[in-house]
């Protein structure tokens, strides 16, 4: 409890945002797993190419007619027997099937490592959104609450003035309309505040909590075009060196090559060599044993069958592939188009990351003229509001010329506003694709 109300009190900055969303976003730690479950496959593929070892033993009561072990001869009677061996195989030659096989999972391990990469990146990103999304609008709560008390302040000024009897009640009316106009835009952007802290919280999987307070930033919004001429070409050449998205998809079409190379090999013979060990106990194995005058036979003891009963074998398989319907050259086909796709899936990649550069870069000549201009028509909004303030005062205009002013002023501030977060956004955005440090993400 004592932790939910310190995390409550915290004020988050977007890093600390960041940070929580990684280590807390549960769709990151599937990609986590899946990263840590390609890492074993190609361990596995490692051990493959060792020699298989196994051991062996069993234990039988044979009943009824049967062959007697120790003679070869027909019998009718119960035999307890068990064996005991130890085998090895090891693979010669497969078409360098396993050795594909390998490359293929260390480069699929590669892979889904950059796209665990990516998938922070892109948390990480919709984290930054829901973060300045409140920023937004808490500065759009403070504009609303300027304006409430300001249409609170000539509510009460033209109240005062319906006392004097110096103005009509329908003025206070207007006026009273306006407040409460003014105060209904204040609940709304109050309501939309929660919402969009409600989606930073679910980003970040904030538990047991329905409120965040994150801290002002105090850099100051880039608005001039002062450094060199943002291209696109550039950032995409710097993008597309260090892009996780790219490189997994680079990575994939490296696997696809060795897939099918490893394809390839079931359509040459394969040569394989075998060797074991092994002995067995029957009860049915007799030896003589003398006492006295008499001669008996008893089953002979487990320890000298154990060891006269041994036998090793050493052999070679070679498998030939004749005819199997065409399976296995079927299955070459399929994997040339497996390659092909994935050559295909990096270049639309490529291709989406350059518009998306290409995009950010008209978006940020835009916003930057977009800025200077919003940030004119606000002074200018605030000029025009102050000046019917005064007229308004001095009984030269109505209330609904007022509101118009203000409303105008309103709108002209909130332009500004969003003009200033949605490039500061783009700047950020623009300085990851150069590859600048916007996220400690490792």
């Amino acid at each position: 409890m004592i932790c939910s109300k310190a995390l409550a009190q915290q004020k988050w900055s977007l890093d600390e945002c960041v940070a929580y969303a990684l280590e807390h976003n549960l769709q990151i730690k599937d990609f986590k797993y899946n990263e840590q479950s390609n890492k074993e496959t190609y361990k596995q593929s490692i051990r493959d190419l060792l020699p298989t070892v196994s051991g062996f033993a069993n234990y039988f009561v044979r009943y009824g007619r049967q062959v007697n072990p120790e003679d070869n001869s027909i019998v009718n009677t119960d035999i307890f027997s068990n064996n005991y061996s130890v085998d090895g195989s090891f693979d010669v030659f497969q078409g360098f099937q396993k050795i594909n096989t390998l490359k293929a999972s260390k480069f699929l391990y590669k892979a889904t490592k950059e796209e665990h990469v990516q998938q922070k990146y892109l948390l990480a990103f919709r984290v930054m959104s829901a973060y300045y999304d409140i920023q937004f609008i808490e500065g759009l709560i403070s504009i609303s609450e300027e304006q409430v008390q300001i249409s609170q302040t000539n509510y009460d000024l033209v109240k005062r003035q319906v006392e004097l009897g110096t103005m009509a009640g329908a003025d206070l009316y207007e006026a009273e309309s306006l407040l409460f106009t003014d105060k209904l835009a204040l609940t709304q952007n109050e309501n939309r505040l929660k919402a969009a802290k409600l989606t930073l919280i679910q980003a970040m999987n904030l538990q047991n909590e329905d409120d965040i307070t994150i801290a002002p930033e105090l850099n100051e919004v880039k608005t001039t075009n002062e450094e060199n001429i943002v291209i696109s070409d550039s950032i995409f050449t710097k993008a597309k060196g260090f892009m996780p998205s790219i490189k997994a998809q680079n990575y994939r079409v490296k696997a696809a090559k060795k897939q099918l190379a490893a394809t390839r090999g079931g359509l040459y013979p394969s040569l394989s060599l075998q060797g074991g060990i092994g002995t067995g106990y029957f009860e049915t194995i007799t030896e003589e044993i003398i006492t006295g005058s008499d001669t008996i036979r008893k089953t002979k003891p487990f320890r000298d069958q154990f060891e006269e009963n041994r036998f090793e074998y050493v052999g070679a398989s070679l498998n030939i592939p004749l005819f199997n319907g065409w399976a296995n050259r079927s299955r070459v086909k399929q994997q040339k188009i497996a390659l092909e796709r994935a050559k295909n899936n990096a270049k639309i990649t490529e291709q989406e990351l350059y518009q998306i550069i290409q995009q950010l870069v008209q978006e940020h000549e835009a916003l930057i003229t977009e800025t200077a201009q919003t940030s004119k028509a606000s002074k200018s909004q605030q000029l025009a509001f102050e000046i019917a303030q005064k007229r308004y005062e001095k009984g030269m205009i109505n209330t609904i010329e007022l509101g118009r002013a203000k409303t105008l002023f309103a709108t002209a501030r909130n332009q500004q506003l969003q003009a200033q977060l949605r490039l500061r956004v783009n700047n950020s955005t623009l300085d990851f694709y150069k590859g600048l440090p916007v996220f400690n993400i490792n």
